[in-house]
C-alpha cells in the first residue's frame, strides 16, 4: 500500500492556498479550483503539502491509502 495526495472537490472553495505554497504539487483549473498535478499524486513535497493542507480553510486537501498493483 502507498499514500496518494488529492483533493476532495465538493470541498474545495477555490482559495488557492495550496497553489501559492506548492505550485510544484497543486495547478489551478479553469474555473479557479485546485487540484493535485498529474504525476504528484504519490511524489510530492511532504512538508509542503502538510503546510498546505493546514492552510486550506476547508480541509479538502487529503492523504490516503492506494492499492499498489504487483
Amino acid at each position: 500500500m502507498s499514500q496518494e495526495l488529492y483533493i476532495d472537490p465538493k470541498r474545495c472553495q477555490g482559495h488557492a492556498r495550496c497553489w501559492s505554497i506548492a505550485p510544484e504539487t497543486f495547478g489551478i483549473d479553469e474555473e479557479g479550483f485546485a487540484h493535485v498535478l498529474p504525476g504528484r499524486e504519490g511524489a510530492y513535497d511532504e512538508e509542503s503539502a502538510i503546510k498546505a493542507m493546514k492552510n486550506c480553510p476547508e480541509r479538502a486537501i487529503k492523504v490516503r491509502d492506494v492499492e499498489v498493483g504487483e
